[in-house]
């Protein structure tokens, strides 16, 4: 039977916790012993008495969750204060997102830690089970967050995105049709916005004009046609993946430079590095800022916004998962394949080859300044 630890997320207005109380009694009914860190789950609608119920232990700080635990289970990427608590051969399940942070990948090998990663888990389909839940989550609120900051009070064009009567809509412009581009077109398409999805894969529109009844109008290439459309968008949604790695570079500076004034940008592929030339990480706290004249939103945790949703989401898909690792810990990596593609780091060194690429090119960038 494992140790299971469950500490208190400490990034930027980080509400979401890695753990429900249906997810602690699942745990604990199988024997395992749970600690979570004393408040972990408030920011969620959790309380400590909720989880001791459940029976959970609760300590009083992140240093006794992970002093005490094998198996380490958190929501985002471990700051530097927690990195420096694990330990070799603890496990830690987590969304990381390391090729946008390869000194993050240095210093987890450094630890000796097996770090696996929510986003590179993979189904045989190519399916990502755990990020599909937060991907969902975080291309609904993509538009609802842009239809807020197109309002001239919070710095935009001062445009309604559905219009009314007599009035035009506003122009959203999707970049990649996956999960992400797929819940955005079809929230701003709800509002009554004029929509344009931008992907690679033929299969893909057909599939989104198939299921949005032609509503939509979707285009192949992200090229030529994109720079002609991008003058004419008033809010634009980059959700562009490639699992594991970094994301590509679609919107250049010159193209954000001929956008409207007050136009919003809404990158949710910011934390795999952005597909968007002019964009950075920003946060809850202080989520956007402007490049010539348009809003930028690079929030890289958005469903921390609405954490009692997205914890409930989050440990739906991940739940399974846990069971697995607190029954058999790493063996459950060699057991499952899925499981398997998870793994960014093992006894000391990087193995996702996403990874690797990221943190062997930013060794090459300092060789080059050098």
């Amino acid at each position: 039977m494992s140790k299971v630890g469950v500490p208190k997320e400490i990034k930027d207005n980080e509400y979401r916790v890695a753990l429900t109380v249906a997810g602690c009694t699942a745990l604990t009914s199988e024997g395992h012993e749970v600690f979570i860190e004393q408040g972990a789950g408030l920011g969620s609608g959790i309380s400590d008495e909720d989880y001791k119920k459940a029976g959970a232990k609760i300590v009083p700080d992140p240093g006794a969750v992970f002093e005490k635990a094998d198996l380490i289970l958190k929501v985002k990427e471990p700051q530097k204060s927690e990195v420096a608590l694990l330990r070799k051969n603890q496990l830690l399940f987590t969304y990381l997102h390391l090729a946008a942070a390869p000194d993050l990948a240095v210093d987890l090998a450094k630890t000796g830690a097996t770090c696996i990663a929510y986003e590179t888990v993979q189904l045989p389909n190519g399916q990502l089970p755990l990020l599909i839940p937060m991907s969902e989550i975080a291309g609904r609120l993509s538009t609802q967050i842009g239809a807020n900051y197109l309002e001239r009070p919070m710095g935009g064009r001062g445009v309604l995105l559905g219009g009314v009567p007599g009035v035009e809509p506003g122009e959203v412009v999707v970049i990649g049709g996956g999960v992400v581009g797929t819940h955005a077109a079809r929230i701003a398409l709800g509002l009554g916005a004029k929509v344009t999805i931008f992907d690679l894969s033929l299969d893909r529109l057909r599939y989104l004009d198939d299921i949005f009844g032609g509503r939509v109008q979707t285009v192949y290439s992200i090229g030529h046609y994109l720079e002609e459309r991008l003058p004419h968008a008033d809010l634009v949604i980059g959700a562009v993946l490639i699992p594991g790695r970094q994301a590509p570079r679609i919107i250049t500076r010159e193209m954000v430079g001929n956008m409207k004034k007050g136009s919003v940008i809404i990158d949710v592929s910011v934390d795999q590095g952005g597909c968007i030339e002019t964009i950075h990480p920003t946060t809850h706290s202080a989520p956007t800022y402007e490049v010539d004249g348009v809003v930028h939103y690079g929030v890289a945790n958005i469903p921390g916004a609405v954490p009692w949703t997205s914890t409930r989401a989050l440990t739906n898909a991940t739940l399974g998962y846990c069971l697995k690792l607190a029954r058999s810990g790493y063996k459950a990596v060699l057991d499952d394949p899925s499981l398997n593609h998870g793994v960014n780091i093992h006894e000391g060194k990087i193995v996702h080859a996403g990874v690797s690429d990221a943190v062997d090119s930013k060794k090459s960038q300092k060789l080059v300044t050098a």
